[in-house]
């Protein structure tokens, strides 16, 4: 399985990184780092450091946006830390970015390999959207398409409606629901409710070495604002969900195929995630091309699963 990551480390992509290194038959393409978690040079020098922590130093990563196609960026310092990564500190990368942006990364190595790279999308969409409008025949180039983001059931994790990644670039995630990807959109619905409780985190500070180690210590500062929105120890698992999700589809025991939009003009709802869940609403013959609501997952394998990760 060949796996390019968009990406903006971040405690969350962190283990989302992890997860997917620790998986020999996935050969990690390439990593586009954008804003969100915290500024684009922070995020860049994150997924450095963290390929190397995991053991991928070799992977490509190339810078991408640093700013959405319309608005300000909001950043997320106050859930991820000052340096995106809990204020743990990690030895400076040996490598650098590569000259090419995330974008043109992405559709090079698109062209290059039709149908054979899968996309993971855990940040703000605006390095998507940007490769589009490089290549509008990417939907056909990339094989699955899995985002997370957005929130259609559940309450919003900035505003009352919207979520961070959504919310960050609205305009971006419009263009790339609407473009035809075969994309699995991986919610707050669900990430919300799949969630480490603390026993989960103490198992993963016995296990040995580096890896478990810093990741743990990640999980710390994670697990420190969680349960303040919680009122318990425990932490939601968006990024990581989603990576499991793209490597194994049996993860998913609930979903619907709908077209999804994005409210861009609402006072109080931009950022808005839409999907048409009516009972007798239909994706056939809709103008917009379906996309699949992940709806219920399999929580308790997708933690194990994790954690072997982590071994």
């Amino acid at each position: 399985m060949r796996v390019f990551i968009d990406c903006d480390p971040g405690i969350d992509d962190a283990l989302a990184l992890a997860y997917l290194t620790a998986d020999p038959d996935v050969e990690l393409v390439g990593v586009g780092t954008v804003f969100g978690n915290n500024s684009v040079d922070v995020t860049t020098d994150n997924a450095l450091r963290l390929l190397e922590l995991y053991g991928r130093p070799e992977v490509p990563v190339a810078r991408g946006a640093e700013r959405p196609l319309v608005q300000e960026p909001s950043l997320a310092e106050s859930v991820h830390g000052a340096n995106g990564l809990g204020d743990v500190e990690l030895p400076a990368p040996a490598g650098s970015p590569v000259a090419e942006s995330a974008a043109e990364l992405l559709v090079r190595l698109a062209r290059e390999n039709p149908g054979e790279i899968d996309l993971l999308a855990v940040g703000p969409l605006t390095n998507v959207a940007l490769a589009l409008a490089l290549e509008p025949r990417l939907p056909s180039l990339l094989g699955k398409v899995v985002v997370m983001g957005g929130a259609v059931q559940e309450p919003g994790n900035v505003t009352p409606w919207a979520e961070a990644n959504t919310s960050n670039d609205p305009e971006a995630a419009e263009r790339v629901f609407a473009a035809g990807f075969d994309l699995d959109l991986v919610a707050l619905d669900v990430t919300m409710k799949t969630v480490a409780p603390g026993e989960w985190l103490d198992e993963l500070k016995t296990l040995p070495g580096e890896r478990a180690g810093k990741t743990a210590a990640f999980l710390d500062f994670y697990y420190g604002w969680y349960s303040s929105v919680f009122g318990v120890r425990q932490s939601a698992m968006h990024d990581p969900l989603a990576a499991g999700i793209l490597l194994d589809r049996s993860l998913v025991t609930r979903s619907v195929d709908r077209p999804i939009m994005v409210e861009l003009k609402g006072e109080y709802t931009r950022g808005l995630t839409i999907a048409d869940l009516r009972p007798f609403s239909s994706a056939e013959g809709a103008e917009r091309p379906p996309a699949t609501l992940v709806q219920e997952v399999d929580g308790d394998a997708f933690l194990k699963r994790m954690m072997d990760a982590l071994r």
